[in-house]
């Protein structure tokens, strides 16, 4: 079987996933037989999570157009701020829900993700396959710095971190998903992801410490595990910290603020 070849670009920030002397640069894929085209495209190191627009010789594709010898390809990455309906669109489902699985050694950026309101499923020992089958089963979007987790076939949604510092990765997160208007800080649990309701301090005096049940007057319960929250010092700091990813002039407690 001849070797053919076809020309690959990569566009904006799939860039990140080549070394810098291969970045914006032309590159040249030899091949035989009629591949379609998500093989190549991974092969060549990007995961097709982070693709939304496949141009062919001029022409909108999906993943399963078969290359060709000599064809030129130009592969966009997801598209947040306009519409391409009119394209090939390359996923079913919107990218917009807003919940989230997130890997093994992200704990941190799972903390505060769920602290901004997000639900966000985290356990540091998932395996792989797992976490696939919970973001599959539940349309879960997959945060990870693990780019091979992103090439496995059922994944719909997911997003490869270039930052390896978790505030960082927060500003990542919400930029690329353009969630900035859906930060809800302090209705999840930090510990467990459940949603934090207000609770009648009578109901949970017995389980507080006594200087607590003293000082403070408004209580809230994680429906999930149980833990009991107050507006404690701890929260001044959690509110330093929210300023510091999303400025000091910003709003992130959303509707109803507990």
């Amino acid at each position: 079987m001849l070797e053919q070849t076809a020309q690959f670009r990569f566009y904006e920030e799939l860039n990140d996933f080549f070394p810098a002397e291969r970045r914006k640069w032309s590159i040249d894929y030899r091949f035989k037989g009629s591949p379609a085209i998500k093989d190549p495209i991974e092969a060549l190191g990007v995961p097709h999570t982070e693709v939304d627009l496949i141009i062919v010789n001029g022409e909108s594709v999906g993943f399963k157009y078969r290359l060709q010898q000599s064809d030129r390809v130009a592969v966009y990455p997801v598209f947040e701020s306009f519409d391409i309906s009119p394209l090939v669109k390359l996923r079913e489902l919107p990218l917009r829900k807003t919940s989230f699985v997130v890997d093994v050694h992200l704990g941190k950026l799972a903390r505060l993700l769920r602290l901004l309101g997000f639900d966000t499923q985290y356990l540091n020992n998932y395996e792989d396959a797992e976490i696939v089958n919970i973001s599959v089963a539940q349309k879960r979007i997959i945060l990870t710095r693990d780019r091979r987790l992103l090439f496995a076939k059922a994944i719909t949604h997911g997003y490869w971190l270039r930052s390896m510092q978790a505030e960082q990765q927060v500003q990542e997160v919400l930029q690329r998903f353009d969630l900035f208007s859906q930060i809800k800080a302090f209705h999840r649990c930090l510990l467990c992801n459940g949603k934090i309701n207000p609770v009648e301090k009578e109901d949970i005096s017995h389980l507080m410490e006594p200087k607590t049940r003293i000082y403070c007057e408004d209580f809230f319960q994680c429906e999930g595990c149980e833990k009991i929250y107050w507006k404690g010092s701890h929260v001044e700091h959690m509110k330093k910290t929210l300023s510091r990813l999303l400025g000091a002039g910003a709003d992130p407690f959303g509707q109803g603020q507990p």
